[in-house]
């Protein structure tokens, strides 16, 4: 809703703050995934979380298909108001999604725990299980930020998922921002010491139909980026795949550095970064809340998503502003960050695969002694 309220800004002072208040909802995308990790069982949690992801990709579409016929008549205004209705679906559907049993349990809510589970069994025509359901003690067991930090291997995990988050986020927004920005200059090499022109930032240089055309393709290149991760990330395990695409994905940047004028060939180099990258970032989603315990689970993800926007947020910078003062440097950064991220993984001290939910900061720290 906030989203909508942009398109009434009557100044930029208010866009910023309008802006600021979407920040809220973003932040809150994350727990989705929290909530929906918490009802798949182990064995195929990373390949249906992985299949839900493709909606992202659907909506990403949304938006830039209804920029096309939105933005050169209706303006940016109109963009926003179109693309927030969605919002208003999602709110209403709110109300019917349940909570999770394993938070019901973590704070020791033992009655609304059973009436999920019962949910769930009905749901699958199944009955619950002989036995007593354990829940913790109450409000001692919600955790708190310094929890992430408990221990030396938890404090490794939890600083290198920040790094990792970071990194990501860095290189996939840069990627979206390098589309535009190579598309509206033509090739992957439009701005040298020699050319640049100091006058270009006084006016904007809107994006034709062909451009957003281009957009949508690349965009598209998320669908086989996912598919990578939905077909092996239960077999090759969380690290690897992740490691593996931010591995190619460097390499892919790379291949920006072949200075062409061929529309069709940056296409291509874009659609192949843009797709590792997306597979990669959507691995890094399933691992973080299975690798941390319920009661900081939320916590966890919410904070590598936090650092994740400053990444976000610096991108711009390089992707639109540095650009044009260096497309080398530029380019060499995007693929040096992917490349330090994929080293990162293969450090992170345990393997979630086939590994169930864990309510308890200690069976983390088992976890991480038997690794």
């Amino acid at each position: 809703m906030f989203m909508e309220g942009k398109r009434f800004s009557p100044n930029y002072i208010w866009m910023l703050l309008l802006r600021g208040l979407v920040g809220f909802g973003i932040g809150g995308t994350a727990q989705t995934v929290v909530l929906y990790s918490e009802f798949l069982p182990s064995t195929v949690r990373g390949f249906w979380m992985t299949l839900v992801s493709f909606s992202w990709i659907l909506g990403v579409v949304w938006v830039v298909a209804v920029g096309y016929f939105v933005m050169p008549t209706l303006g940016w205004r109109w963009l926003l108001v179109i693309s927030a209705m969605p919002l208003i679906i999602f709110i209403a559907c709110c109300y019917f999604l349940p909570e999770s049993a394993y938070y019901h349990v973590a704070c020791g809510n033992k009655e609304a725990a059973l009436d999920t589970l019962k949910l769930v069994a009905k749901t699958n025509g199944k009955s619950l299980p002989p036995g007593d359901l354990k829940v913790g003690s109450g409000s001692g067991d919600r955790g708190t930020f310094v929890e992430l930090y408990s221990d030396r291997k938890t404090t490794i995990t939890t600083s290198l998922l920040l790094f990792i988050w970071f990194a990501m986020a860095f290189v996939y927004y840069g990627i979206v921002l390098l589309t535009t920005e190579l598309f509206a200059k033509g090739h992957s090499c439009a701005a040298t010491p020699a050319n640049i022109d100091e006058t270009c930032f006084d006016s904007c240089q809107l994006l034709t139909k062909k451009d957003y055309t281009k957009i949508i393709i690349t965009t598209l290149a998320e669908f086989p980026g996912h598919l990578i991760t939905l077909g092996i990330i239960d077999y090759a395990g969380r690290k690897l795949t992740i490691s593996i695409q931010n591995m190619l994905c460097a390499g892919s940047i790379l291949l920006l550095f072949i200075c062409t004028k061929s529309q069709i060939t940056l296409t291509v180099f874009l659609f192949l970064a843009r797709g590792l990258i997306s597979g990669a970032f959507q691995a890094i989603y399933i691992y973080t809340p299975e690798v941390y315990p319920t009661h900081v689970r939320g916590m966890g993800l919410g904070t590598c998503g936090s650092i994740a926007r400053i990444g976000c947020i610096i991108t711009p910078f390089v992707a639109q502003v540095f650009l044009d003062k260096s497309p080398t440097a530029t380019i060499a950064l995007y693929a040096f960050v992917c490349f330090l991220a994929a080293v990162a993984i293969i450090f992170l001290p345990i393997e979630t695969k086939g590994r169930n939910l864990v309510s308890q900061l200690k069976e983390t720290k088992s976890a991480l002694k038997s690794s």
